[in-house]
């Protein structure tokens, strides 16, 4: 079901919007000010917001900008319901980034068929058609957000490990599921356990981005590879589980034994300070992750061996910055399951 967030000033019609919404099948959501609207946007990701100009605190066009400007909300369709019907208005509204734009009284028909249309349209372009996360332009929008953001940042990248074999084996359908996992693991786990304003991506394929702060990856890290253990095991036949392994044929037609699924998750940080430009970082993305998938014990270990790194370029030769996402790349982490729950005790 679709969630849409009603951003009204006068209660009444908040109310009354709420009531005709959800007898079309909507699950509506009331905010009465600005200042909330935003923080709930950030917080649950609605997938439409209507939103009134006029609202105690923070107005309605600041409210679009706030959405706007921020890459995790920046997708979102906005509908303006306002009494203000001036072509100023109107075309301030628009420049902003709104969507559409009805002037009260409105009719309900045309602002369902509005509803209908933003929502149709953002199944058919900007997010995942899988896993509905966001990708492309905007992760690396969002990245670039947090790079220029005063605060310290960092990126997790995370990546299965076997699964084309797994995916041979179950045939694709079981192969979304394994995929859909991850990204539903990771969205509870940063709703739950990260920054309001951290981005969960799907870069594509089995890789996902997690864009946060340096002070949540260890805990972040820590239920991710948690959940996704003990989730993914209900995909598995019952004796491929107990054997540990899928039988499969590697690439020359012979019978081998292939290892279960598990997740890496590479984690470059800004905590070293280093200044780093775009190729740099694009090579320490991909150093990231090639550390994570060889880390036998799926545990994390800081390497903060910078200088190191940025002169091994060659097994990352053919790594665009723009295939990724970003930029940063001061300190390498390489996570794996076994050290990680050793270091999380320590």
């Amino acid at each position: 079901m679709s969630s849409i967030l009603v951003v009204e000033g006068e209660g009444f019609i908040a109310r009354l919007l709420e009531e005709h919404l959800g007898m079309e099948g909507y699950q509506t959501v009331m905010v009465l000010n600005g200042d909330d609207a935003v923080q709930f946007a950030l917080r649950e990701m609605p997938s439409l917001i209507i939103l009134d100009i006029m609202l105690p605190g923070v107005d309605g066009y600041g409210v679009i900008q706030r959405l706007r400007d921020h890459p995790k909300c920046m997708h979102i369709p906005i509908i303006v319901l306002s009494s203000y019907g001036s072509l100023n208005d109107k075309v301030r509204a628009y420049e902003l980034g709104v969507d559409s734009y009805l002037v009260k009284p409105y009719s309900s028909d045309e602002l369902l068929a509005h509803i209908r249309r933003h929502l149709r349209r953002m199944l058919q372009s900007s997010l995942s058609p899988l896993t509905r996360l966001p990708g492309g332009l905007q992760l690396e929008r969002a990245i670039d957000h947090k790079l220029h953001s005063s605060g310290p940042w960092s990126v997790l990248y995370l990546d299965l490990d076997n699964f084309k074999a797994f995916n041979d084996a179950y045939g694709f359908m079981v192969g979304n599921d394994m995929i859909l996992l991850v990204g539903k693991v990771c969205q509870r786990v940063v709703y739950e356990l990260g920054n309001v304003d951290d981005f969960v991506g799907h870069v594509g394929g089995d890789d996902f981005v997690i864009v946060t702060t340096p002070d949540r990856e260890k805990i972040l890290c820590k239920h991710i590879l948690e959940r996704f253990n003990e989730e993914s095991a209900l995909l598995y036949r019952q004796e491929d589980l107990e054997r540990g392994s899928i039988s499969g044929v590697d690439r020359k037609g012979r019978p081998y034994q292939f290892p279960l699924v598990s997740l890496s998750i590479g984690i470059v940080s800004d905590q070293l300070r280093f200044a780093c430009n775009t190729e740099e970082v694009g090579t320490l993305t991909a150093e990231a992750k090639r550390r994570a998938k060889q880390s036998p014990d799926n545990v994390c270990h800081v390497s903060p061996r910078w200088n190191a790194i940025s002169h091994d370029y060659s097994h990352a030769a053919n790594f665009s910055p723009s295939d990724l996402v970003s930029h940063l790349g001061h300190s390498l982490y390489s996570f794996s399951e076994g050290d990680m729950v050793a270091e999380f005790k320590q």
